[in-house]
């Protein structure tokens, strides 16, 4: 596909490489025949943006047709354009402008909504991750693929979809603006979902800016990756004591130069022979 980002849907699927065939007269149909795109990737509205976007409408009408395709059921499915479509109900219209789109193909039509939403209004970044996940999953696009029809680098794409391995709590924090894309990112420096959460909790809090949240993250990352390093370096000893005390040690560092030795003992006559071993 072309790079057409920022040019209107329309400059968009005239040049895509597809059979599709667009009706350009952008015909009037009515409300009650459009139904839902099932894939719409978008499914968060900002209130005062809707209003704003209604209150045009009713000024105005709808400077930009909606893109549709005709289903089996004589009934016209979005593909793009659920904001004008949802403000246009709002003020009381019956009737829309259209584009019809013949097109059979789900992954294109997902495509299309898609990149419609990332024109029009940016997504958020978790729907936009969802959306991807989408294309790679259901219609096996690689990240590569997904990166060319979105006109994004591939990393961006790679990064996006990374936001799916935070926990449910805060990838609903990200829809809900509680968080930025920025803090979602640094928090994927962490693989335990525990970690992650206690860190998400306190950006909360405190009030974290994105700067601030990078350095709490290297903070903590640095302590547990000096944690690690140090005790890596008693190995040796904890299976020289495993074997001599048969039962389960483990030394770790406190601080720089201290630390402890935690013996395990499973009952008392466990417990009587180690000691036995310790004191011989």
């Amino acid at each position: 596909m072309a790079k057409v980002l920022g040019q209107g849907l329309e400059a968009l699927i005239k040049t895509y490489n597809t059979d599709i065939d667009v009706n350009i007269s952008y015909p009037k149909i009515p409300i009650r025949k459009i139904v839902p795109n099932k894939n719409q990737p978008r499914n968060k509205f900002d209130a005062t943006k809707m209003e704003s976007l209604a209150k045009s409408i009713a000024e105005k009408g709808i400077l930009q047709p909606l893109t549709v395709r005709k289903n089996d059921s004589n009934e016209f499915e979005l593909i793009a354009g659920e904001r004008r479509l949802r403000a246009a109900k709002k003020v009381g219209l019956l009737e829309v402008p259209v584009y019809i789109i013949n097109i059979s193909n789900e992954s294109e039509m997902m495509e299309l909504a898609l990149i419609e939403n990332i024109q029009r209004v940016d997504l958020n970044p978790m729907e936009e991750a969802e959306g991807y996940a989408i294309l790679r999953g259901k219609y096996g696009f690689t990240q590569s693929k997904i990166a060319i029809s979105v006109s994004k680098s591939r990393s961006e794409i790679a990064n996006k979809l990374r936001l799916l391995r935070l926990p449910p709590q805060i990838q609903e924090g990200l829809k809900n603006k509680k968080v930025e894309y920025g803090h979602a990112r640094a928090l994927l420096g962490f693989r335990k979902s525990s970690i992650m959460l206690k860190l998400y909790t306190k950006i909360i809090k405190s009030n974290l800016n994105v700067r601030q949240t990078e350095e709490l993250i290297k903070t903590v990352l640095g302590k547990t990756n000096t944690s690690k390093r140090l005790t890596k370096n008693y190995m040796t000893e904890e299976k020289k004591l495993h074997a001599y005390l048969n039962t389960k040690i483990s030394i770790k560092n406190t601080s720089k130069e201290k630390g402890q030795i935690v013996i395990k003992f499973n009952d008392k006559q466990n417990l009587k022979d180690i000691l036995k071993k310790i004191y011989e």
